[in-house]
């Protein structure tokens, strides 16, 4: 699969010499490079050498999927009563949108200053969805090395929609190994109790007790391999949790990262009711990395900051439904510091 057009590349960097570099393919980060605690700059961002690798890659690395992240149960869900099937591409389940989802896609993009805006129209039907939908993704960098991801869409049609980013994060720089060192908060103290397939189950549990708690800073590799259930069917963490004190298009703290190598240390903040949170488990066998060679499983985190998987099959979720006349509209920062 070849998306149609030329990819476009657009690098915004601040005054004191911090950069990202953004792709018109799915709406992508190729790569946020940063300073550490003496100052030296690396890439942060995991990304692949050959920029062809970007094409249908299982990784997802850096992009927008869509039109709806993460899964939906056997690709199915209904809206006014009217079914809508949609390609199963994830086991039983359909994930990000579908193999010609929005991070195969070229968006149209534009620059201005520290802004880039990505602009993605969805055909009624493309993927089994209903509406055309307009998406719409401003990249904003500034000179406290925070970059600002807002995200809109329009439908003329009912529709659910489910947009994030998907990149994969080591803060030691991405040439450097594992993740499992790093730390993780979350301001969570709940998340979706998930099948062996990675469905959520309609249940919300308490991460009292268990090796989902981060609400206070916790090394990746503590619970990695634990004989819990959530971590079984991931190979690792790779979960939906609830985010503490949610409110609609209310900005909230989601996550930090912290390195102890580097000192870097990244913060999530967002509008969105829930973070993924894949701890690269699957990353053995993608495309080669942009230092020319493998990576391995756990070299990188996804902090996936989204509605709720399968929220169109599960009422009592919060609603991914968008209607004519409605605007989505959810926020993404990635904060970095040393």
């Amino acid at each position: 699969m070849s998306p149609k057009g030329d990819i476009t590349l657009y690098t915004l960097t601040n005054k004191s010499g911090a950069s990202v570099v953004l792709s018109s393919l799915g709406a992508g980060i190729v790569s946020i490079i940063v300073p550490d605690s003496n100052g030296e700059l690396a890439d942060v961002v995991l990304g692949y050498k050959n920029p062809a690798d970007y094409i249908g890659d299982g990784p997802c690395a850096g992009k927008i999927p869509g039109r709806y992240a993460n899964r939906i149960g056997a690709g199915k869900f209904s809206i006014s009563g009217k079914e809508y099937q949609l390609a199963v591409n994830n086991g039983p389940n359909a994930l990000h949108g579908g193999p010609e989802g929005f991070q195969n896609q070229i968006w149209d993009s534009e620059a201005k200053g520290s802004h880039v805006k990505f602009t993605y129209l969805s055909s009624d039907g493309e993927e089994g969805y209903p509406g055309n939908l307009k998406a719409e993704v401003i990249y904003s960098w500034n000179e406290h090395n925070e970059l600002t991801i807002d995200i809109t869409a329009e439908s003329d049609k009912k529709t659910v929609v489910n947009l994030t980013n998907h990149a994969y994060f080591n803060l030691d720089g991405e040439n450097s190994g594992s993740v499992l060192e790093h730390t993780l908060l979350l301001n969570a103290s709940r998340f979706l109790e998930a099948d062996m397939n990675l469905l959520p189950t309609g249940n919300i549990l308490s991460v009292e007790g268990t090796p989902m708690d981060f609400r206070t800073q916790v090394a990746l590799k503590n619970g990695i391999d634990a004989d819990y259930p959530a971590i079984k069917a991931g190979k690792g963490y790779d979960s939906c949790w609830v985010i503490d004190n949610w409110r609609k298009h209310e900005l909230n703290p989601a996550a930090r990262l912290s390195a102890a190598k580097s000192s870097r240390c990244l913060e999530v903040f967002t509008t969105q009711p829930g973070v993924q949170v894949y701890a690269g488990c699957w990353l053995a066998g993608s495309p080669e990395s942009k230092s020319g060679r493998p990576y391995n499983d756990y070299d990188g985190v996804a902090i996936e900051c989204q509605g709720f998987p399968d929220a169109p099959n599960k009422p009592k979720f919060p609603s991914q439904l968008l209607g004519p006349g409605e605007q989505y509209q959810q926020t993404i920062v990635f904060k970095f510091t040393n």
